[in-house]
């Protein structure tokens, strides 16, 4: 998607150790024109396959997942990553590898809001490793719902995570895929 890429090109700042800082319109400030172009496209991509939920995981996703939801006239559901006193006792739980905080996160959905009836699109900001599509695809595969595919904002595609996905059978739709990224040269897309 040329309009995430320019984006990112514009305003998105390469730090040390593949992290690539994109707050100012992605996952701290959040520029909703552009998720609703990222939504309408994400609802391009996966038209047709009969979603009716999407799933994503606290924090940085629940902004553009609840933007393209609207497109697929369905709810969200996150994972939290706390169990909380007003969460039901009866939930879906995995463990996930959050490399940006680099530690190990429990990540929690009520079981009354997916189950077997349901076809899931996950919805995620970053895709570089997969640990937190492995995780979400945990709690798809325990609930007994159809998982249809992940829709990524950003995959670092020079880290394994989309291609382990892909080989496994899973279809994961990028709307900017980076090839290759350093403070020095910059960032160039698939």
């Amino acid at each position: 998607m040329k309009l995430l890429e320019e984006r990112i090109r514009r305003d998105g700042i390469v730090r040390d150790g593949d992290v690539l800082k994109v707050d100012s319109f992605l996952n701290h400030q959040m520029d909703v024109a552009l998720f609703n172009e990222m939504g309408r496209e994400f609802e391009r991509l996966f038209h047709g396959c009969g979603v009716n939920k999407i799933l994503t995981i606290e924090a940085s996703g629940i902004g553009v997942a609840c933007v393209t939801a609207q497109y697929f006239g369905c709810p969200v559901v996150f994972a939290k990553k706390s169990k909380t006193k007003n969460l039901a006792p009866d939930v879906w739980t995995s463990k996930v590898y959050s490399f940006t905080h680099d530690r190990v996160y429990d990540i929690i959905v009520s079981r009354a809001f997916l189950g077997p009836e349901d076809r899931v699109l996950l919805l995620d900001d970053f895709l570089a490793n997969g640990e937190a599509l492995k995780g979400l695809i945990d709690i798809v595969d325990q609930s007994g719902a159809a998982l249809v595919g992940a829709a990524i904002c950003v995959e670092k595609a020079f880290q394994p995570g989309g291609d382990k996905l892909r080989s496994e059978g899973i279809r994961v739709e990028s709307l900017a895929r980076i090839k290759s990224m350093s403070a020095e040269n910059g960032i160039e897309f698939c």
